[in-house]
């Protein structure tokens, strides 16, 4: 497995998610065709395993969490960049979303949860979180439109 295959994975899923809203509506799309039993889920999450067991994803570490940028904004991932985080039942520093942003959690421990959701979740842009894992160990892949984010003292 290469950053190839990860990209590979994702472009076909971005051009879909180009121009559209980032609201709870996209979520429920990306839950039914990119969720449980689909052929992207299982592409992104054999490339984001392997990208972690190899040392070429979540490369970095800080806070007890691991990460890392692994594409920047580009044309052929229709404006998104990539970050996947691994995460062990815990917060991460407080942020928010000028453009929004997309999240797949892939649980690798336990009933892992990313902000107590299974699954894809979108936030709008002008959001902000403090992103947690709870109920086990779990990877986040995070879509940032023009990837832009925000790291903001907790309010």
């Amino acid at each position: 497995m290469t950053p190839a295959d990860l990209h590979q994975a994702l472009a076909p899923l971005t051009a879909k998610l180009a121009g559209r809203e980032l609201d709870s509506a996209l979520a429920d799309w990306l839950n039914q065709a990119a969720g449980p039993g689909s052929a992207t889920l299982a592409a992104i999450e054999t490339a984001c395993k392997a990208g972690v067991a190899e040392g070429w994803l979540c490369n970095r570490e800080g806070g007890g969490i691991r990460y890392g940028r692994i594409f920047k904004p580009a044309a052929d991932l229709h404006g998104f960049s990539v970050d996947v985080v691994d995460m062990d039942n815990l917060a991460g520093p407080h942020h928010s979303h000028p453009n929004g942003e997309i999240d797949l959690v892939m649980p690798l421990q336990g009933d892992a949860l990313f902000d107590g959701r299974r699954g894809w979740t979108v936030y709008p842009p002008g959001s902000a979180h403090r992103p947690t894992v709870s109920q086990g160990r779990a990877l986040v892949l995070y879509l940032l439109p023009a990837g832009a984010i925000v790291f903001t003292p907790a309010a």
